[in-house]
């Protein structure tokens, strides 16, 4: 039996497989697809990226170029739902269809938020967020760093406002502030200010502010990246986020120093206001000079209830110069009295100074000298003798120059300490009479009548005792109050004490200052 014949044209695998592609290729240029990323393991070595695109009724592969990966504004994630654009095609090794993806957008506004907080938990729980990594803010930054674009209103308002409260220098780092190249311009502007030098051609700046208008979620989409996030926290400097309206909220503003609701807002909290400085610190001079003239005063009242309290200098000398007068008065009867004792001192040994016996005292004197003379002479040649011939070995070696040097800077010695000393013994002089002017300045500051000069009284009873108290005295006892020109004697009436005015030292500072 054979078998049966057939005229059907008979294809090759590879003339199959290249049909179907280019028959989806045509028929799918161009297309659509909605679906949940699923099986994303991040890029592949090559720079390509595989995953699927599902739904609940069929699952489709899909692949990313490592050209058009780079170009994607949003870039996929495991288990976002997306619309991709792309073209079908098939992969003929294993007989499946896939989509080549160029551009991925996000299913709506819902996915957006959802990826958007998804973002935000992940970093979070990384602890970017977190409230003690935030610094403070520099109260008066000199240099402003401002990323933003350069020909919005953004920074026609913050340059406004910083003018009008505390004109500072501001450096733009111009960035795009929406679209795919938004996030990384903005990452490389903040890592770039950070890496200018302190003391470089390009001041370093003190505070960064990101700043952009408002728009939809899709528009300030690039402030919501990791890298710009990342770059952020990273900051050495401290940075302020004004990015859209108040109602707009960005990953940035968690990460960022201080987030302001508009972009001149952020210039408001960048700078205080200059008048306002000005005002107080002209407040502040105000309370100095006040609290200044309010010490003087007290100070002053203080040095003259010191001084009331010093003696009188005449007081202090009246004690020596009675004594000195005494020691006058009995100067003349002691001298009288020493001249007497002397002259009954010489009666009593006149009888032994007969002139025979002085002259017999005076020539035994003069034996004794001569003899002394004649040793001494003796003694004398004896050791100029040895000295001589000590001396002879070494007079060829002494000369008169060698002697001259040293006794040249002996003499220069001499005058340097005579100077010295002359200096020392003046200085020694001032020193010990401004010692001895303070101490006579603080003995006239410790005496209580200086305090008696100004009004006050010293109180005793008729024991002599001081008066302390109104507890220490009883109705009749006698009492003795010296004042400054003299005692008054009083006497305890016991009736009530009679109301005083009130005393200077009483008043307060306020009511003193006003006596000035």
């Amino acid at each position: 039996m054979s078998d049966a014949q057939s005229n059907a044209h008979e294809f090759t695998v590879t003339e199959i497989s290249s049909a179907v592609k280019r028959t989806v290729e045509d028929t799918f240029g161009f297309v659509r697809v909605r679906g949940e990323i699923s099986g994303f393991r991040g890029r592949h070595s090559s720079g390509h990226s595989y995953f699927t695109l599902k739904d609940d009724g069929a699952v489709i592969d899909a692949v990313v170029w490592k050209g058009s990966y780079q170009r994607l504004t949003f870039k996929p994630e495991e288990g976002l739902e997306v619309i991709a654009t792309g073209r079908l095609t098939t992969y003929p090794r294993s007989s499946k269809y896939q989509i080549v993806i160029e551009q991925i957008e996000p299913a709506g506004a819902g996915a957006l938020m959802a990826l958007l907080e998804e973002r935000r938990k992940k970093l979070l729980a990384e602890g970017l967020f977190a409230p003690e990594r935030k610094r403070p803010l520099p109260y008066l930054p000199q240099v402003i760093g401002v990323i933003t674009s350069p020909t919005g209103a953004v920074i026609r308002d913050i340059l406004h406002r910083l003018d009008d409260r505390f004109p500072s220098h501001v450096i733009v780092w111009p960035v795009r502030v929406q679209g795919e190249t938004c996030a990384p311009e903005v990452t490389a502007a903040i890592d770039g200010f950070n890496a200018l030098s302190p003391d470089g051609p390009i001041p370093r700046p003190d505070l960064l502010i990101v700043a952009r208008g408002g728009g939809s979620i899709e528009d300030l989409w690039g402030f919501n990246e990791e890298s710009v996030v990342r770059a952020v926290a990273r900051s050495a400097i401290p940075v302020i986020s004004a990015v859209g309206h108040e109602t707009d909220i960005t990953l940035i503003d968690y990460v960022a120093d201080k987030r302001a609701p508009t972009p001149t807002g952020a210039a408001e909290m960048a700078v205080p206001v200059r008048a306002e400085l000005i005002a107080y610190v002209e407040d502040l001079g105000t309370r100095q000079r006040q609290a200044t003239r309010r010490a003087a005063s007290s100070l002053r009242d203080r040095l003259r209830a010191a001084s009331a309290g010093l003696p009188r200098p005449g007081d202090l000398v009246s004690t020596p110069r009675q004594r000195l007068d005494m020691a006058t008065t009995r100067l003349g009867s002691a001298l009288r009295v020493a001249q007497h004792n002397k002259a009954l001192d010489y009666q009593r040994v006149s009888g032994r100074l007969a002139p025979g016996l002085l002259r017999q005292r005076a020539e035994s004197a003069r034996n004794r000298l001569d003899t002394a003379a004649t040793r001494a002479a003796y003694g004398l040649q004896t050791r100029l003798g040895r000295a001589r011939l000590a001396y002879t070995p070494l007079a060829g070696r002494l000369r008169s120059g060698l002697l001259a040097a040293p006794v040249d800077r002996g003499a220069r010695r001499l005058e340097t300490a005579a100077a010295r000393l002359d200096a020392a013994y003046l200085r020694t002089v001032e020193t010990r009479r401004a010692r001895l002017d303070g101490l006579s300045k603080l003995l006239s500051s410790v005496s209580y009548h200086q305090v008696l000069a100004r009004g006050f009284a010293l109180v005793t009873d008729s024991a002599g005792n001081l008066v302390r108290t109104a507890a220490d005295v009883q109705p009749g006892d006698a009492l003795s109050i010296d004042v400054a020109q003299g005692t008054i004697a009083a006497t305890v009436a016991g009736a009530p004490p009679i109301p005083r005015r009130k005393s200077r030292a009483d008043q307060g500072p306020d009511e003193q200052e006003s006596l000035f």
